[in-house]
This record gives C-alpha cells, sequence and structure tokens, in this order.
C-alpha cells in the first residue's frame, strides 16, 4: 500500500505519488507516433506540440515545355534573281533564332514566286496560318516584315487574329513580337512604312511608264496575233457582224488570242483591233 505523505496523512484526502509515464490519476501513458513529412522522420512539432497531422504531397516541378513556332519564307518572282534575302537566307535565319530563344521550329512553309501586295493566292501560307489558328503552334515567325505582307490593312488584319486567337507574329528584322506592347507598336509603325514603301515604288513606276509612252514606246506584251486575224475581223465588222459573233466565230475555229489565250470575247476582239491601229 503506498506511503501516506504530508501533516494530514492521517485522513482519507490523500494521493498516490505520480510516476514517470502515468497521468495525475495513475493511468499508463502510452506513446502515440507523431506525424512526420513525407521523406522526413522527424516529427512534425513545436515545443512538443504537433503542428499538422495530416498527409503533404510534394508537388513536381512543372516540366517547361518549349514555345512551337511555323516559320513561314517568301520571294516573288521578279526577286528570285536579283534578292538578297532568299528562300535559304530566310529559313537560315529562322532556324537560328529558333535555336537561340529554345523554340521547337514544327515547320517552315515556302511561297516560291508569290507576291507580297495580298495574302490570297499563297498556298504555303495559308498552312501556316492554319497552323497557329488551330493551336498546333504558338507563333508564327518571319526574317522579314514585308515577307508576310506588303499591306498595312492585311497586316493589321493579321495582328488583330493573332491577339484574339492567342497566337504571336515575329518579324526578326525588326524585333517585332506582338506579345509584348512595345512589339505590338513596333509591327504597327513598320507596317505603316512598309505600305509607305510601296505605294512610292508604285508612284514610280507609273511615272516612269508615262515618260517611256510620251517618247513613243510601245508598252505591255507583244501581240501574238496575226494580219490574216486581223483581216478576218475587220471583214466581219465590214459585214455588220457584232463583236460577240466575231468572238464565237473566232472560238469555233480554235484561233488563239491575241495574247496566246483560248477564248475570244467581245472585249477582246475590240483590243485587237485598236491595237492593231495603234501600230
Amino acid at each position: 500500500m503506498p506511503t501516506r505523505h504530508g501533516p494530514d496523512a492521517s485522513s482519507a484526502n490523500w494521493k498516490v505519488p505520480r510516476q514517470p509515464g502515468t497521468s495525475s490519476y495513475g493511468t499508463r501513458l502510452t506513446s502515440r507516433r507523431r506525424p512526420a513529412y513525407p521523406g522526413n522522420d522527424s516529427p512534425c512539432t513545436l515545443n512538443g506540440r504537433c503542428l499538422y497531422t495530416g498527409v503533404l504531397k510534394e508537388s513536381p516541378e512543372a516540366e517547361v515545355q518549349p514555345v512551337r513556332v511555323v516559320g513561314y519564307t517568301r520571294v516573288s518572282t521578279d526577286e528570285q534573281a536579283t534578292s538578297g534575302l532568299g528562300l535559304e537566307a530566310q529559313r537560315s535565319a529562322i532556324e537560328a533564332e529558333c535555336s537561340r530563344r529554345g523554340w521547337d521550329l514544327v515547320e517552315v512553309f515556302e511561297d516560291a514566286g508569290a507576291s507580297g501586295k495580298a495574302l490570297t493566292g499563297r498556298p504555303a501560307l495559308d498552312d501556316a496560318l492554319q497552323a497557329v489558328r488551330s493551336g498546333n503552334a504558338g507563333a508564327l515567325v518571319v526574317a522579314k516584315l514585308d515577307r508576310l505582307s506588303r499591306s498595312l490593312l492585311d497586316f493589321a488584319g493579321l495582328m488583330e487574329d493573332a491577339r484574339t486567337g492567342g497566337w504571336a507574329l515575329v518579324a526578326l528584322d525588326l524585333g517585332v513580337d506582338t506579345t509584348t506592347p512595345s512589339g505590338e507598336m513596333i509591327a504597327n509603325v513598320m507596317a505603316t512604312f512598309a505600305q509607305f514603301e510601296r505605294r512610292l515604288i508604285g508612284q514610280r513606276t507609273r511615272d516612269a511608264l508615262a515618260v517611256k509612252k510620251d517618247q513613243g514606246v510601245r508598252l505591255g506584251r507583244p501581240l501574238l496575233v496575226d494580219e490574216v486575224v486581223i483581216k478576218r475581223i475587220r471583214k466581219g465588222q465590214k459585214a455588220k457582224k457584232s463583236l460577240r459573233a466575231i468572238a464565237e466565230e473566232l472560238n469555233a475555229d480554235a484561233v488563239p488570242t491575241v495574247h496566246g489565250g483560248k477564248r475570244w470575247y467581245a472585249s477582246t476582239v475590240r483590243s485587237a483591233v485598236l491595237s492593231a491601229d495603234n501600230r
């Protein structure tokens, strides 16, 4: 029997001395393992108090995927022999920039012998735009801005298409990148200058042609129609035949037009007669 302690040892109000590992009521305390962080054997405690009893999971780092881009190159018919920036040079510039910036170059689309005045009539450009619009690529990269378009309206439309579609336009020669406000501003400014340059070239060409015309130089493609056809047309006119009727007779006999075409119309008959009169 436990020994009584204290001045009131004779009274019934006595307590059993607390033993190590027991509560104040003499109940044996059972040890309970404290939770630990995954991969760490030390309990998650602060001054003996548990801070977290749930299961902690390590979130793996998100793997950064390279940006998928497509390239586009173009030369017009009259530039293929004279331009210093041919298809291979454009492709090399695009590949080098993608390598430097860690981009994944999916494909390079090429239009050989296509004008940059409009976006239509360029099958490779259609394929490149389809790639970014469908989400297969996140950016369209060109080596030079005017390889994409020389029309301000067309380029502005492409920028709006890129903005709403969530893809980017990048022109390497000017540092244009529509994913940034400054890049978008540069794109607008340079597209304006490209349009201005095109208008100047057109004006110079018209002025030069006007001078040649004043000097009596015959402009345009040479006529391929011979005198026999001209005489036939004039004979039909003397017979009071309409230009349409004359054209149908020429088509029935498979006579080529003045420019080597296969079908005559009233307008082509008139043009043939006028050209013959001006010779």
